[in-house]
């Protein structure tokens, strides 16, 4: 019996449903970082496989937004539920039940279709500690599936693929078998430029910019892309900061971005990056617009 279906993963900022995701589809597909909101949009990926494809959207972190942006990403998140047949809810087992986890249980409480508890980063605790927290999730919701795992280390993912499969409804295949997302390349460079910025700058840095790819020209014959890619940040003091004294900073951003998109791409890849100001674009619906959120 073939199966296919769509699993959406919720859950607080910084919980690892990006490194989840990248462990299930076995390619890195969503950028990951130590800061929380790394994941501003929704990201699809897709796992082949000879009984099933199953599609997975890895949603932006929910919480108690308060910026124009914050309540786009917020608005990405819950809007994935209404459109999938499993969510996995992601929490931390080193750090017990959260506030914010009853926030998105909130939501949830709408939510039709089944719903599996996921505690993710088990390999930060002792196993008796476990139960106390897999108790307290009970007394919060009838989750179809309680499932323990290390996205970081892989214990426990085969285990739920398996019980994925099994909530899963018979289906066809929805997506060619050698495709493992429907993101675009030109998104793909851009996120890999940001999670370069989140990785090396701190404070406000991060979570001011916004990447946009200007030109993605690929020469098949001497498998070789040209990309021109422009980091809009919200003051002139973070483009100085961005920039970095002669340069070094972005210089850095860009080396480090190059390497990544050619073990992505499998090609030699040409960056060249641009930063510019728009004065408080985080704030601004015509900008958040233009960058792809949806005010």
């Amino acid at each position: 019996m073939f199966k296919s279906g769509f699993i959406a993963l919720a859950g607080r900022p910084n919980v690892g449903k990006s490194t989840l995701l990248n462990a299930i589809v076995g390619e890195k597909l969503a950028i990951t970082s130590r800061k929380p909101q790394t994941t501003r949009n929704r990201i699809t990926g897709i796992l082949n496989r000879d009984d099933g494809q199953f599609i997975f959207l890895d949603t932006p972190g929910i919480h108690d937004a308060r910026t124009p942006l914050n309540r786009s990403m917020v608005k990405a998140a819950v809007s994935a539920f209404g459109e999938v047949d499993l969510i996995l809810l992601l929490v931390e087992a080193d750090r017990g039940y959260d506030p914010g986890d009853g926030l998105i249980l909130d939501r949830l409480q709408a939510v039709a279709v089944p719903v599996f508890l996921v505690i993710n980063k088990i390999d930060l605790v002792e196993k008796p500690k476990l139960l106390p927290l897999i108790d307290r999730f009970r007394g919060l919701r009838d989750f179809r599936e309680i499932v323990p795992v290390s996205a970081a280390t892989g214990d426990g993912v085969g285990l739920l693929l398996e019980r994925i499969r099994d909530a899963m409804p018979e289906g066809p295949k929805l997506f060619p078998d050698d495709l493992f997302t429907d993101q675009s390349e030109r998104f793909i460079a851009a996120e890999i430029v940001r999670e370069k910025i989140l990785q090396l700058t701190h404070r406000e840095i991060p979570y001011a910019a916004a990447v946009t790819v200007d030109s993605f020209k690929e020469d098949e014959e001497k498998n070789r892309i040209r990309i021109t890619a422009t980091i809009t940040v919200e003051k002139d003091s973070q483009k100085g900061i961005l920039i970095g004294r002669g340069g070094r900073m972005l210089k850095e951003i860009g080396t480090q971005a190059r390497l990544e998109m050619e073990r992505f791409f499998a090609a030699k890849v040409f960056l060249e990056l641009f930063v510019r100001v728009r004065k408080d674009w985080t704030k601004d619906p015509r900008w958040l617009k233009e960058f792809g959120y949806d005010a």
